[in-house]
């Protein structure tokens, strides 16, 4: 595996915490533009996937649809569906980001998570932590562009 992977792969289990615990760490995604305009900001499961068919197709879970609910915060799992970063370039910044250049022209930024994607991510951990071993492995399985289980 090469440094940008193994980074990447770090970045989202939380494995740069400065305090040992690995949910006060994660990801988050930030897209830009060609021109270098933010076009998306979202915090990132702790899963991902490469494909198997298409060794420049990354699969992600950017932490959207999570709101407040009578038994706390949850989230759409139908909003918070896997993603597909497909790349023609990936490196490693000096700075511990990675960077892939995408398909489209964007690039996608890779990098520890903080502020309000943190926080995102912290909710996503606790609401996954309500799942079962099988709920669990699905959703980190990153196969199907819906979930048909709870909190769909």
């Amino acid at each position: 595996m090469n440094t940008w992977h193994q980074r990447f792969a770090d970045l989202l289990a939380g494995n740069h915490t400065t305090t040992g615990d690995q949910v006060d760490a994660g990801a988050q995604l930030v897209v830009t533009s060609a021109d270098g305009t933010e076009m998306f900001r979202q915090a990132l499961a702790r899963h991902h996937r490469a494909d198997p068919d298409d060794a420049h197709l990354i699969w992600i879970r950017p932490l959207l649809g999570g709101f407040d609910a009578e038994d706390g915060y949850v989230f759409n799992l139908n909003l918070a569906r896997r993603r597909a970063l497909n790349w023609t370039d990936g490196r490693l910044e000096e700075s511990g980001d990675v960077v892939l250049h995408l398909v489209s022209g964007e690039v996608a930024r890779v990098q520890p998570a903080e502020d309000q994607e943190l926080a995102e991510l912290q909710r996503w951990d606790a609401f996954t932590d309500r799942f079962s071993a099988e709920e669990d492995a699905e959703l980190g399985r990153l196969e199907a562009d819906s979930w048909h289980g709870r909190f769909s």
